[in-house]
């Protein structure tokens, strides 16, 4: 029998609807409330939802100010600050199309964006990368004097229309534009019962940047929604000071990908955080033994939830439903999830891709301008995502790996065959092989393998690959070797170079 299991259905949104207007439903009636601290060690900066609401309708006045129309799209380069997260929903209430993009990105990578996208606007940080361009160009000064602006209305219409677009690394090794609706925000609710417990009472911490997708829906916009308290530390804010944070501002719910947990756990012993109920991961598989030994640490569980750029997350276990052990856990209540196989949904233990309904209403619109690339990824009504997985008759979905090379920096996805692309154009490197290696156990890194008639230094390598990757596409390594190893049709082996770092540095 095929295997997907029974769901209940999930109301349609409602229409006219507007992204912003619904992450701002509450913001009136806890007008007074804290809506946002930023966290440093001496103090917070603090945000109420009066002030937070009056900041993104005032950007929105101004943004329509400089001539734009709704529709129009906004390109943000902006850092690790508030005004990310205002400017983002500000180009929303107004019906303009906000460009998010990492600030790590380097000016190469920002100029074909660039060209995909075709912004009307470009709102800019002045440290943070961007190349020269005709299009015009607010900065961070020109921002922040737009808080005090009369409040625009918001810009209501049909929930599928264009919303806001990210980038996300594809299999062809270049970054793929996602287009998503307004009604993204409105299939978020699935995520509440079935992976966060989210309440109006919760203090919500997300260790992330403000301008990083994971932080943005999960460590912001949703505990808006639900008229929570959403907390961020202050950029620079080492994993080590994080639980003290914990401690002194009551969070109640904590976030974070893997790594963070991870690192929080190399001191002997942390402080006791009696209101923390939970934490939260996703963005890196989650193993086992780090859940357990968070749950030693702090008497509390770890929640898992899986995802993607163009559906953000729909599997995932929560306090009322936690994960079986080795699974990601059950698509949360209302997603229709199958396990796919060549001839469609399988059944229940049989290996395949996970896959989501064309239907979800979190699924994005498509690949921007690329039918083609976006009708790729579909078999029939389901939506591939190219990670394999099974499921067992009770709906716990064991995840098996990528069905390709993709890599995961942090969080991030990665596409090895970008980061050759680099590579290969160094003069002295014949041929690069990039891949992730697990070095120690819950611990994997980027890694270059190359041949060359020589070995390289490895600084000239790094520095060059910085000169046009992001940070956290950079390899943290490059390996010599003599031969790459390759299929009898001569395709690269990725997964083969494991072995190969064993063999040179022993096994992890």
């Amino acid at each position: 029998m095929a295997q997907e299991p029974s769901r209940p259905s999930f109301p349609a949104c409602p229409a006219p609807f507007n992204l912003a207007a619904h992450v701002l439903s509450q913001a009136e009636r806890l007008a007074d409330k804290v809506a946002l601290a930023v966290l440093t060690a001496s103090g917070a900066e603090r945000w109420s939802y009066a002030r937070l609401r009056s900041a993104i309708l005032g950007t929105a006045t101004g943004l329509l100010e400089t001539g734009l129309t709704p529709g129009d799209r906004v390109l943000l380069r902006i850092g690790n600050t508030v005004e990310f997260p205002i400017a983002f929903l500000g180009s929303i209430a107004a019906g303009l199309v906000p460009i998010a993009t990492s600030s790590q990105l380097t000016e190469p990578e920002i100029a074909s964006m660039i060209l995909k996208v075709k912004p009307r606007l470009i709102l800019r940080q002045a440290d943070v990368t961007c190349p020269d361009t005709d299009i015009p160009v607010i900065d961070e000064q020109g921002l922040s004097d737009m808080h005090s602006l009369p409040a625009a209305a918001f810009e209501m219409g049909n929930p599928d229309r264009l919303a806001y677009i990210i980038f996300t690394s594809g299999t062809s090794g270049q970054s793929r534009a996602v287009a998503h609706a307004h009604r993204a925000i409105w299939a978020r609710q699935m995520m509440m019962d079935g992976w966060y417990d989210l309440r109006e009472t919760d203090r919500l911490m997300h260790a992330g940047a403000f301008n990083w997708s994971f932080t943005l829906g999960t460590g912001l916009m949703d505990p808006w929604t639900m008229g929570a308290t959403a907390l961020i530390p202050a950029p620079g804010t080492a994993p080590a000071q994080l639980p003290l944070l914990m401690k002194r501002h009551d969070v109640t719910i904590f976030a974070a990908v893997p790594g963070v947990y991870r690192q929080m756990m190399a001191a002997d012993a942390l402080p006791d955080m009696p209101r923390l109920r939970h934490g939260l991961v996703a963005g890196e598989k989650l193993s086992d033994a780090l859940r357990a030994r968070w749950h030693g640490y702090t008497g509390c569980d770890l929640h898992e939830a899986f995802g993607m750029s163009e559906c953000s997350t729909f599997i995932s276990g929560s306090p009322s439903s936690p994960a079986k052990t080795g699974s990601l856990g059950k698509p949360q209540p209302g997603r229709r999830i199958a396990i796919v196989g060549d001839n469609g949904p399988v059944s229940a233990g049989t290996p395949g891709i996970i896959a989501v309904n064309r239907n979800d209403p979190g699924l994005m619109l498509g690949y921007l301008d690329a039918p083609e690339e976006t009708n790729a990824r579909f078999a029939g009504d389901w939506f591939l995502t190219g990670d394999q997985g099974l499921m067992d008759p009770d709906g716990n979905v064991t995840y098996l790996g990528r069905a390709d090379d993709m890599m995961n920096a942090g969080g991030f996805r990665v596409s090895p065959l970008e980061v050759e692309a680099v590579l290969n154009h160094h003069p002295d490197v014949i041929q690069a092989a990039v891949t992730e290696i697990e070095v120690k156990r819950d611990t994997r890194v980027i890694m270059a393998f190359y041949t060359a008639a020589a070995p390289i230094c490895e600084s000239v390598l790094s520095d060059f690959a910085a000169a046009q990757l992001a940070r956290y596409k950079q390899p943290r390594a490059f390996v010599h070797v003599e031969t790459l190893p390759t299929s009898a049709n001569g395709k690269l082996l990725r997964r083969a170079l494991q072995p190969i770092y064993e063999a040179l540095h022993g096994e992890t």
